[in-house]
């Protein structure tokens, strides 16, 4: 019996995952291929008032301007700037932006467009609304609320 309970616990031992931690794994593209970049220009200038300037670009070919001041409201700090790079597909993206009390707001050809609004309601939910009133209307009559 005592042969039995080992053998299961060496079997345990032997299946239990390796556990070797070491530095993270590399990333790589679609293709497979593993990219490194090279930072080409980092500008930051911090001022005492809390304004500031950021500039960088890689060797991959992105780009990121951006500058800021605590104008906001309660001091919050109101930023606008871009960013540039190339999608996986070969699709140069660039991206203008503001950040301020109404939150991020990015701008680019690439992002998807809401409807204009109002836009036209289909006449079947126009339908589904009808019924819904109707049938308020009869149970709130049947529980003498009129």
């Amino acid at each position: 019996m005592k042969f039995v309970i080992l053998a299961a616990v060496a079997a345990v031992a032997l299946a239990a995952p390796d556990r070797t931690y070491g530095p993270p794994r590399r990333t790589y593209d679609a293709s497979g291929s593993q990219e490194s970049a090279e930072i080409l220009k980092h500008d930051f200038v911090l001022e005492d008032d809390g304004r500031y300037n950021l500039e960088v670009e890689t060797s991959n070919g992105i780009s990121v301007a951006q500058h800021g001041s605590p104008d906001g409201p309660e001091g919050a700090v109101v930023s606008s700037g871009s960013y540039s790079y190339t999608a996986p597909d070969g699709t140069p993206v660039e991206v203008k932006f503001v950040a301020n009390e109404n939150g991020y707001q990015p701008e680019s050809d690439l992002l998807p467009v809401a409807p204009e609004f109002p836009h036209p309601i289909p006449q079947f939910v126009l339908d589904q609304i009808a019924k819904a009133a109707e049938e308020d209307r009869r149970s709130s009559s049947q529980r003498g609320y009129d």
